[in-house]
């Protein structure tokens, strides 16, 4: 046995309390078997942390590719590649990922699902995991269609979703679409049926649509700022919406870029339980600044930030931890940031309410995440 006292966990409020303090008990194994709330500092336990966190590693709802590969052109010759990826990923302090394809072809999605179900096969204990994919479309608003490829955004229906995930629908974990589309409604029932969460993004939807899609089964909300209505005094549009319930998860993309850092930081203060950091991470990740190709595009990276020749921003290259860092500045409470991270986006996967004391219970501390 051994036990490790005055252990930070994550939370998505008050995580600066003093009196946020566990106490861990481990097996020989290092198996985390039991979390305690510390009574009072000091003790005779093997090990004092003196106030550093302990948290599960991040999952990452919304990354595109990486190290020059793309989830949407994916072929069987680049899973060598592929496991890189999710090797570096696991550096980078991510357990799992959603690998997610923005609006592409038929074939382009059905090859790239079926190399993602091969690629699953080669396991390895200190190797990201697939989990579900992400569909970011192509069930979109032509108004809002941002950085994807107009000519394969289409109209939603049951056929057309068909088309796409026969035979995948236990591989997809998520899907981004405009629920004020006509024949959304439907595809948003036959997706809950499925287990597949929804989210809303890529969307003109103002406050009374994105409210109905919300109370209908929609859970989330894509990118949160981008792509969409934004928040205004007299319009508060989905965003506003989401917040008005409380329960809709807000996806951010934390990079200073896509999103002002003082916007942020005022989303923390009236959203602190819905937040869910997620990277947006292209296949110029991991491969630092210049020029690089994207599907038929040209993508430029500079400073981290990408966008095509137009100027229009299409995704990221910073990894979500360092997102991490950056917002546990920015909002002022590291533990909150923390929590965005690495328990929110598990909860959305979930769809529970569930503290970070459940997630690491069972867990080896070794494939945990320590911060000072």
């Amino acid at each position: 046995m051994r036990q490790i006292t005055n252990v930070k966990l994550p939370e998505a409020s008050n995580g600066q309390d003093v009196n946020n303090l566990y106490s861990l008990v481990l097996d020989k194994n290092g198996i985390i078997i039991c979390i305690d709330k510390v009574t009072k500092k000091g003790s005779g336990c093997d090990e004092d942390w003196y106030g550093d966190w302990l948290s599960p590693r991040a999952i990452d709802l919304q990354i595109n590719g990486g190290l020059g590969i793309s989830f949407t052109d994916l072929s069987f010759k680049q899973i060598p590649t592929l496991l890189k990826l999710l090797d570096r990923l696991w550096i980078d302090g991510v357990e799992g990922i959603c690998p997610t394809f923005v609006s592409c072809s038929l074939d382009q999605l059905r090859l790239g699902m079926n190399v993602l179900n091969e690629t699953r096969k080669y396991k390895s204990m200190n190797r990201c995991r697939l989990l579900g994919a992400h569909l970011e479309g192509p069930f979109l608003s032509e108004s809002y269609f941002g950085a994807h490829e107009i000519n394969s955004i289409c109209q939603p229906s049951i056929s057309a979703l068909n088309q796409r995930i026969n035979k995948f629908e236990q591989d997809i974990a998520l899907m981004t679409l405009a629920p004020e589309l006509k024949g959304s409604m439907a595809l948003i029932n036959r997706l809950r049926e499925l287990n597949i969460v929804v989210s809303l993004g890529h969307s003109e939807a103002d406050f009374d649509l994105a409210l109905k899609a919300f109370n209908n089964g929609v859970s989330m909300i894509t990118h949160t700022f981008n792509a969409m209505k934004g928040l205004h005094h007299r319009a508060t549009g989905p965003i506003g919406a989401a917040i008005k319930r409380g329960d809709v998860f807000l996806g951010l993309i934390a990079d200073g870029y896509h999103v002002h850092s003082d916007m942020i930081g005022l989303l923390k203060k009236i959203a602190p339980k819905q937040i869910v950091l997620v990277s947006d991470a292209i296949s110029a990740y991991g491969l630092g600044d210049g020029s690089f190709k994207w599907d038929n595009r040209l993508i430029i990276v500079k400073k981290g930030l990408c966008t095509l020749p137009n100027q229009k921003i299409a995704g990221s290259t910073l990894p979500l931890l360092e997102a991490c860092k950056k917002t546990a500045k920015w909002v002022d409470d590291p533990s909150a940031a923390i929590w965005m991270a690495t328990v929110a986006p598990r909860m959305v996967l979930t769809q529970k309410r569930m503290s970070a004391q459940s997630f690491l219970i069972g867990k080896n501390i070794k494939s945990l995440l320590r911060w000072k």
